[in-house]
């Protein structure tokens, strides 16, 4: 009788220490493993967002933001491998080529071939043939007006952190980019820049405002 009420003494007694423990750590801040997922559970609409199309639904990756373009990652888009970036970036010394912000939105007649170009939910390929077309007659500019400098800007919707919109802009941009290279346009005369999500022309938050400000846009500059 002795030995069994010890051994409950030592139950409880252990119980009790249990108990303490898992309090102090939610005191602590510590969240364990059901709590941090429905917590997650709970504010992923507001992080991430959602549209009304099932088209437009797009979650970010959980755990990371996507790593910035490199060459190499061109090299899953195109046959021929990465198109290397241009050796002289633009208004650094003895570039001969002045900074982006000596570059201009193409106005009249140039205008009307320099169109924006748009993008599906978290893709950087141009899937209309519209699209394709544009940069068929920019090649044919480029080609034809060789002193032509070329800036292709890549822009995201607000959906997603900065990091992964960044890094999407600049594959947007560099898809574009590879595009006039494939039509024989020189890849020194083409630049690149991603804004990612802080650029937008429709400050909505709609499927229909998303969809205007996923696009790809050109300046341009006569050496």
């Amino acid at each position: 009788m002795k030995q069994s009420r010890i051994l409950i003494t030592l139950i409880c007694a252990l119980s009790c220490a249990l108990l303490t423990g898992c309090k102090k750590n939610n005191a602590g801040g510590v969240w364990d493993d059901d709590t941090t997922t429905g917590n997650y559970k709970g504010n992923a609409g507001s992080l991430w967002g959602r549209s009304e199309s099932s088209e437009e639904d797009f979650f970010g990756p959980n755990n990371e933001d996507f790593i910035g373009l490199k060459d190499e990652d061109l090299r899953s888009q195109l046959a021929d491998g990465a198109i290397p970036q241009p050796k002289n970036s633009p208004g650094e010394p003895g570039s001969g080529i002045p900074g982006i912000d000596s570059f201009h939105s193409p106005m009249g007649g140039e205008a009307a071939i320099f169109k924006s170009v748009y993008f599906n939910t978290d893709d950087h390929i141009l899937r209309g043939k519209d699209y394709t077309a544009v940069v068929e007659r920019i090649a044919e500019y480029l080609t034809s007006h060789p002193n032509v400098y070329l800036f292709i800007s890549g822009h995201c919707d607000e959906r997603g952190p900065e990091a992964y919109n960044l890094s999407l802009g600049a594959r947007r941009a560099n898809y574009i980019r590879s595009l006039l290279v494939q039509k024989g346009v020189d890849p020194e005369r083409l630049h690149t820049v991603s804004y990612g999500k802080e650029r937008p022309v429709d400050l909505g938050h709609s499927a229909d405002s998303w969809s205007k400000n996923r696009r790809g846009e050109f300046r341009i500059y006569q050496k």
